[in-house]
């Protein structure tokens, strides 16, 4: 596994009204929840990023603006239509 060291400012967490550990974990899902609205990795490989469960990041994405699934009207019609 590679590691990836962020250095950000010790008042940062408290700015954010967050401890070090909850500040740590919500760079780590802001990170994972743009690289997968962006299309660059998927739903698994982000939840592993955060790290949590597959079901958890996708439930928790809502909290930042990116949906869970990204289909056009076509995908949906398709969708539906098999459900």
């Amino acid at each position: 596994m590679n590691t990836l060291l962020v250095e950000y400012p010790e008042c940062l967490p408290d700015s954010a009204r967050l401890s070090r550990q909850e500040f740590e974990h919500a760079m780590r899902f802001a990170l994972a929840s743009k690289l997968f609205e962006l299309g660059r990795i998927s739903s698994g490989q982000a939840a592993a990023l955060v790290p949590t469960d597959r079901y958890s990041f996708l439930k928790s994405l809502h909290q930042v603006g990116v949906p869970a699934v990204d289909w056009d009207d076509d995908e949906f019609a398709e969708e539906i239509s098999n459900a």
